[in-house]
C-alpha cells in the first residue's frame, strides 16, 4: 500500500501540513518521485498561503499522484508506516552499496562493526517517530513524585564527594548527569589532581572508569597506590622541615626501589586493598592493545560493561573526536563535547575531562620566577565547546609544594573560589590546606 500518499492525502483532507513538521517527515522518507514532489508542492503552497492546497491542485500539478480520499488512520500511524518503510530502503541502500566493502578491506573488524554501528543507528534516528515532545509540568506530576522519592532514597540521583572540602561546601559534590572540566599548563597536575577525585569516589563506593589515555597503566597504578597509602599514612615523612604523614613513593614504585622493608610493607597494603576500597576502579591505559579505539560510543560501551557511576577522561583530545558536521574550525571537539554531556545524562555518570590551558608568560614575577597562578576561564584551550557543556570548569596550578585548585564557571555556584592544595604527589600527599575549623572532617578514609 502506498503510505505515502495516503498521508500526504490526509494532510490535504485536514488541511494540517504542519503535520508533516510535527512528526518530522522529510523528503527522504517517501519512496517514489511522484511523493517527493507531493511533499515539496504541498510544503512550499503552504508557506507561501498559509494552508493546504486543494487535493484537485496537487493533482494538477504533481504527476503521478494519486490522491486517497478519506483516509481514516491517525497521523502517527502513517508517519510510522512511512519511516518504517524508508528504514528498509535506507539500510538496503546502505548494505548494498561499495562503500560497505571498502570499509570492510580498510578497517580492523573492531573498528569495521563500530562504523555499520554508527551507520545503522543514523538510519533508526532518521525514521523514528516521537510519541511525546517533553514533559508536562502540570500533568507529570507522579513521575517527578516518583523520581523524587527514588533521588532520596539514594536510588536514583547521586552526589559523589570530592576530596576538597572547599568543592564540597560550594557546589555540593559532584551531581550524577554532568561534565566537570579540569584545565591547566602542560606538567602542573591535572591527572594527579581527577585521580584523586576518582579515588575519593571509590572510596564512597563508586565504581570508577578511567580512561588514561596519556599514562600507561603501571604509572597509573603506581600514583594511585602512593595516593592510597597516603591517606593510611603508612609512612611517616618529614619533607620541607615538615611531618607528614604519608604514601608509598611514587619514583621509588617506578622504577622498582623499594627497600625491602618497604616492599613487605607495600605487598601486605595491597593484600589489604579489597577491603579498603567500598567500591572499585577500573583503567583502560594507553598501552592496553585491545584500547584502540576511543570514540564517545566507546566510552558507552566502558560504562555500561563497568557499570561506572564516575569517569575520569585523560585527556579529551587524545579521544577520536566526532565528525565534523558543522564545518567549523573546532566542530569536531565541540560534537564531541555535545555527545560527552548527553552521555553523562543518559547514563547518569559523573565525568571528569581533562584539557590543555593556554601557554602564558605573566606567571613570572619581576626578577623571572613562576608564580602560582591557575588559568582563566579564557584560556580554556583546544575548544570552548567544553567550557559551555560543563557543569564546572576547574583551573588548576601547581609549584614547589603547593597548588591551587579555582572554579571558573559553576552552573551551581562557586565561580571565583580557590582552594589552596599541599601538592606532594611523590608521596601521595594532594589534600587542601588545613585552616582551621574548616578542616575537620577533610579526609575520607
Amino acid at each position: 500500500m502506498a503510505y505515502g500518499e495516503s498521508l500526504l492525502s490526509k494532510v490535504i483532507d485536514a488541511n494540517d501540513p504542519t503535520a508533516l513538521t510535527r512528526y518530522d517527515i522529510r523528503e527522504e522518507h517517501f519512496g517514489t518521485e511522484a511523493e517527493r514532489k507531493a511533499y515539496r508542492f504541498i510544503r512550499d503552497y503552504a508557506e507561501t498561503n498559509g494552508r493546504a492546497p486543494d487535493y484537485r491542485t496537487v493533482a494538477a500539478e504533481v504527476a503521478g499522484f494519486t490522491y486517497m480520499p478519506e483516509v481514516a488512520d491517525s497521523f502517527e500511524w502513517l508517519a510510522r508506516k512511512v519511516k518504517y518503510d524508508a528504514g528498509k530502503r535506507m539500510l538496503h541502500r546502505f548494505l548494498t552499496s561499495p562503500q560497505v566493502g571498502e570499509k570492510f578491506s580498510e578497517m580492523s573488524s573492531e573498528e569495521f562493526v563500530g562504523w555499520l554501528i554508527a551507520e545503522a543507528e543514523n538510519v533508526i534516528m532518521r525514521t523514528s517517530v516521537r510519541n511525546n515532545v517533553g514533559t508536562d509540568i502540570k500533568r507529570d506530576t507522579s513521575a517527578f513524585l516518583d523520581e523524587y522519592r527514588k533521588r532520596k532514597e539514594g536510588r536514583s540521583f547521586k552526589i559523589w564527594r570530592s576530596k576538597f572540602p572547599t568543592i564540597n561546601r560550594e557546589i555540593g559534590g559532584y551531581l550524577s548527569g554532568n561534565v566537570y572540566t579540569w584545565y591547566g599548563r602542560s606538567g602542573r597536575g591535572k591527572s594527579v589532581f581527577t585521580m584523586e577525585e576518582a579515588i575519593e569516589a571509590a572510596f564512597q563506593g563508586a565504581n570508577v572508569l578511567v580512561w588514561a589515555m596519556e599514562m600507561s597503566r603501571f604509572e597509573w597504578m603506581a600514583r594511585a597506590y602512593s595516593s592510597i597509602s597516603a591517606r593510611r599514612g603508612v609512612i611517616s615523612a618529614t619533607i620541607g622541615g615538615v611531618d607528614y604523614e604519608a604514601g608509598f613513593e611514587n619514583r621509588a614504585l617506578l622504577a622498582g626501589k623499594l627497600s625491602e622493608e618497604f616492599e613487605r610493607g607495600f605487598e601486605a597494603f595491597l593484600a589489604e586493598l579489597n577491603d579498603l576500597i567500598p567500591g572499585t576502579i577500573k583503567v583502560r591505559a594507553v598501552d592496553d592493545k585491545d584500547f584502540s579505539s576511543r570514540r564517545v560510543r566507546d566510552l558507552e560501551a566502558d560504562i555500561l560493561a563497568t557499570k561506572a557511576d564516575v569517569v575520569v577522561i585523560d585527556p579529551y583530545y587524545y579521544m577520536t573526536y566526532e565528525a565534523n558536521t558543522s564545518r567549523t574550525t573546532g566542530g569536531d571537539a565541540a560534537e564531541t563535547s555535545k555527545k560527552l554531556r548527553a552521555l553523562a545524562g543518559r547514563t547518569q555518570t559523573v565525568i571528569h575531562g581533562i584539557t590543555q590551558a593556554e601557554e602564558v608568560r605573566d606567571d613570572k614575577d619581576d626578577e623571572g620566577n613562576r608564580e602560582l597562578r591557575p588559568p582563566t576561564r579564557a584560556e580554556l584551550k583546544k575548544s570552548k565547546a567544553f567550557l559551555e557543556d560543563s557543569a564546572l570548569t576547574i583551573g588548576i596550578d601547581t609549584l614547589d609544594g603547593i597548588g591551587v585548585i579555582q572554579l571558573n564557571k559553576g552552573r551551581n555556584g562557586g565561580e571565583g573560589v580557590t582552594v589552596e592544595v599541599v601538592y606532594l604527589p611523590n608521596y601521595g600527599i594532594v589534600r587542601e590546606m588545613e585552616t582551621g575549623a574548616e578542616a575537620a572532617g577533610q579526609f575520607n578514609f
